[in-house]
């Protein structure tokens, strides 16, 4: 995603959008309340779903860094993991902070992320700040071929006669000589692993540092076409993810490597159509390249396969991913998180019509199988998503059925990346999750997916309580009818409930868990704290 530079992050997104696909004409129904859309489900909304809960079965411990957020998110310091990342990252200069937003703004060289030239200053002010809310960080390393050595004049780049010498340095993984905290700042190169020697020296000796490699170098030919004007091959990637993998863990031998960041479905299926993809699947050549890597250094290269996912379903003619709330845009968001893990249902997108075939886009079924099959023990982050919909009930249930998969699926990491300034539904989901849910989830099943969906936790620290999320997707009230099975019984139930009235989860309350029945309202977001 890109970090544009004079323009505020919606505009910054509208930019990145028009590049890679087609955006239909904003709509807005603003007098139209969620009470009155259409069922969301393809079907009649059924008025009692069965739901089973199981915690002596499937049992899956959930990443506290699932529900992290990249680091312009409004709430960011609320977020267990955040992230400094994006296309302005990619050429990056620790040694002055310069840095270059691409085609997200003129592909001009400038002082946005930071006026100081005090080397790597915008990232101590970021690792500062999650040092001081706990939270993780992941640092992302310029790995394209150049970093930007100046902070102006404003304008595109290539007004400068021999741009890419005069107006960058060259990025090099590994220093050949003693690193230093102060860069030499009269040479031509800027140095990686000396960047991680100064993180690492520079952070505070508990916080955790992740390290990215670059972003989304599967458009780097349309992003940024100054510094790298030519499709990138899978023979150029693997070699990048080695040299900088290696070189960041000769710094920090325990360092986790997250890569390569795909910008979405085509990135992760053909590179964005690499001259030399020949019909091999990237990832499952990416993979395979890692695993014979490690074999050949005597340590892991690649610890997390890195990907980004901005859903491409379309409701009304419209993509999910934006503000709109028009029923069918509203019917599209709330079924969108199915195409993570449902092998029924097919989303109307253009990878459904053009690259599946009409089949399930199943992505990270998808993606635990090719790791399974070609690097096992290689863990699963999505470091940049959005379902749109930040101030509406529909981007609450959205997002809170992408927190509930990725913790049933075992994902390492997630960023949310805000799509726009207003993002309080959204908030709101996470506060369900990052308030109330265990950190183990367990075995829940809905016998409508279309209309509901469900998940599970219980607590290593306290095994005496439950969590449940229960999502309604539907503009009419459904019961659910609960069956709950495991050695835990429970006596008591908090209800906490976020509906479209207001973007804050409501306590409804404790009550004596006798009837396990429970009423989802139209269009809404239930928490159960079962406890004895």
């Amino acid at each position: 995603m890109g970090n544009g530079s004079r323009l505020n992050y919606a505009g910054w997104i509208m930019n990145r959008n028009s590049l890679l696909a087609s955006v239909a004409c904003l709509l807005s129904m603003s007098s139209v309340t969620v009470a009155d859309q259409a069922t969301t489900a393809t079907t009649a909304a059924p008025s009692v779903v069965h739901i089973s809960i199981d915690s002596s079965k499937d049992r899956v411990p959930i990443s506290l860094y699932i529900y992290g957020a990249n680091q312009h998110a409004k709430h960011a310091a609320d977020h267990p993991l955040t992230r400094i990342g994006g296309n302005r990252w990619t050429a990056y200069s620790w040694e002055n902070n310069a840095s270059n937003a691409g085609s997200d703004w003129h592909h001009q060289n400038d002082d946005f992320l930071s006026k100081s030239n005090e080397p790597g200053e915008v990232v101590r002010v970021n690792l500062e700040a999650a040092a001081k809310n706990h939270q993780a960080i992941i640092v992302t390393v310029p790995t394209c071929g150049y970093v930007s050595a100046d902070k102006g004049p404003e304008g595109d780049v290539n007004q400068t006669p021999d741009y890419l010498n005069k107006r960058f340095h060259k990025t090099i993984a590994k220093k050949n000589g003693p690193l230093q905290l102060k860069p030499d700042l009269n040479d031509a190169f800027v140095y990686q692993d000396e960047f991680v020697n100064w993180v690492e020296h520079t952070k505070s000796p508990a916080e955790v540092v992740f390290y990215s490699l670059d972003n989304e170098p599967d458009i780097w030919s349309a992003t940024h076409a100054r510094i790298h004007p030519e499709k990138l091959t899978y023979a150029e990637i693997v070699q990048k993810t080695i040299e900088y993998a290696g070189a960041i863990k000769d710094v920090k031998a325990d360092a986790m490597i997250f890569a390569p960041a795909n910008y979405g479905w085509n990135g992760y299926r053909t590179l964005q159509n690499a001259p030399d993809a020949n019909g091999r699947d990237f990832h499952q050549v990416y993979l395979a390249a890692m695993k014979k890597a490690e074999a050949k250094a005597g340590k892991r290269l690649l610890d997390v396969l890195d990907v980004h996912w901005y859903p491409e379903a379309t409701g009304d003619g419209v993509r999910v991913t934006g503000k709109e709330s028009t029923p069918g845009v509203v019917a599209a968001r709330v079924q969108a998180p199915r195409s993570l893990w449902d092998p029924t249902y097919v989303e109307t997108s253009w990878i459904t019509k053009d690259n599946t075939h009409g089949e399930p886009i199943n992505m990270l079924t998808r993606l635990k199988k090719d790791v399974e099959q070609f690097y096992s023990g290689t863990k699963i982050a999505v470091t940049e998503y959005n379902y749109g919909g930040g101030d509406h009930i529909s981007g609450a249930i959205a997002q809170a059925d992408v927190l509930g998969i990725f913790g049933r699926e075992g994902i390492f990491a997630a960023c949310l990346w805000p799509e726009s300034e207003n993002t309080e539904f959204i908030d709101a989901a996470f506060e369900i999750y990052l308030k109330h849910f265990g950190d183990t989830s367990v075995s829940a099943k809905t016998d409508d997916a279309a209309a509901t969906s469900v998940y599970a936790s219980v607590d290593s620290r306290d095994p005496s309580r439950m969590s449940i999320v229960l999502i309604n997707k539907t503009a009419h009230t459904i019961t659910a009818d609960l069956n709950i099975a495991g050695d835990a019984k429970f006596t008591k139930c908090a209800t906490f409930q976020l509906t479209d009235v207001a973007a804050t989860p409501k306590s409804l309350g404790e009550r004596t868990f006798g009837d396990r029945k429970c009423e989802l309202p139209a269009f809404s977001v239930t928490m159960l704290e079962l406890s004895r």
